[in-house]
């Protein structure tokens, strides 16, 4: 390694909204997430859907008659 290329190497601390903290390495000292493995939906199982301004419903209604149609023709097949 060439000398005075590298930027410093600190044991960080990594502090979640949720209130967890763990430490791993970076070239920064502190570092502030809003979500972490223990609030995380993969690794809790719970899943969380925010839903702006209806999308969600949006979605639903516009792929329900795409299902209903998909599902017809299954049966006529």
């Amino acid at each position: 390694m060439k000398a005075g290329i590298h930027p410093k190497y600190y044991r960080a601390t990594v502090h979640c909204a949720c209130g967890s903290e763990f430490e791993t390495g970076s070239t920064v000292k502190e570092i502030n997430i809003e979500i972490c493995s223990k609030c995380h939906p993969f690794f809790t199982g719970k899943q969380k859907l925010v839903d702006s301004a209806g999308r969600v419903e949006r979605f639903r209604r516009k792929y329900a008659q795409f299902d209903k149609a998909s599902a017809a023709a299954k049966t006529e097949a």
